[in-house]
């Protein structure tokens, strides 16, 4: 089984596949060592989810090589200041045991926060890519009326977007907006926080392949080139969250998939618009 690692515009490889960290605090040190074990070669966590210490210790006790990694996480939505971006990220470096990660995100655009000023962190994340500290940058939850105030005052265009994106919503004017502007595009909760293992679509789908319909959400996000982390604390389900590579979809399978989509009213989690957490 070989993941795809298809180029960042940086030119560095990012496995399409990896494990996510969301909401895993306890026990998230025998998560991430279980994924690792498995084969996992991509983590994503986050400042938020106050699991970075954890997740380095487990990078640390795994013995792999820290090249054969790629690490990602984002910027808590409190630290979009200079002084606070520099000294959050510090303790990020600290807390994952390295002395760079692949990929630094900036997590919530917060327009009702920082004067209105999404893009304030940006120059720092450019500082964080000039030093080699974060080998590529980029938005998480960013609209494209959110990425234009960014790129309007960039020196490094962004080379990632993540959002929220399933077959419940594709999200596909973020994805293209993503394209045009040769970011990869990241989709987090591919599995619409669960509701894809029960959906009799993709459960039928999935009898045809002896998969679940869990993997065919995955596969069809992978079909995408969306790069996806589903998350999971059991050493099964990451087992079978890799195992999306022994079946391929049908066209007449992934536009009954397409046609699962219910626009905005699939979002499972807040709009970026509005979401306001400090």
């Amino acid at each position: 089984m070989t993941i795809p690692s298809p180029p960042l515009p940086t030119g560095a490889p990012i496995p399409q596949l990896g494990f996510g960290t969301y909401k895993v605090v306890d026990g998230v040190y025998e998560a991430v060592r279980s994924a690792l074990d498995l084969g996992y070669r991509h983590i994503d966590t986050a400042q938020m989810y106050g699991n970075e210490a954890e997740v380095g210790r487990a990078i640390a006790d795994s013995g792999i090589a820290r090249e054969d990694l790629f690490l990602t996480s984002k910027l808590n939505n409190g630290n979009h200041e200079p002084g606070p971006a520099r000294a959050s990220f510090d303790q990020t470096l600290d807390d994952l045991r390295t002395d760079y990660v692949d990929l630094f995100l900036v997590h919530w655009p917060l327009p009702m926060h920082y004067d209105g000023d999404v893009a304030r962190p940006w120059p720092v994340l450019e500082e964080f890519h000039d030093q080699g500290r974060a080998r590529a940058i980029g938005l998480s939850n960013y609209e494209p009326h959110h990425v234009r105030a960014v790129l309007d005052i960039a020196r490094v265009a962004p080379h990632v977007l993540q959002s929220e994106a399933h077959p419940f919503f594709s999200n596909s004017s973020v994805r293209a907006f993503a394209a045009a502007h040769s970011m990869v595009f990241e989709a987090w909760s591919p599995l619409a926080r669960g509701r894809a293992a029960s959906d009799p679509v993709l459960a039928g789908i999935g009898r045809a392949h002896g998969a679940s319909g869990t993997q065919v959400a995955l596969r069809w996000a992978l079909d995408r080139g969306d790069v996806v982390f589903p998350k999971s604390v059991s050493p099964e389900r990451q087992e079978a969250n890799l195992d999306v590579f022994s079946f391929a979809l049908t066209a007449e399978e992934t536009a009954l998939i397409n046609a699962l989509d219910e626009g905005e009213a699939g979002r499972t989690g807040s709009h970026p618009n509005v979401l306001d957490r400090l």
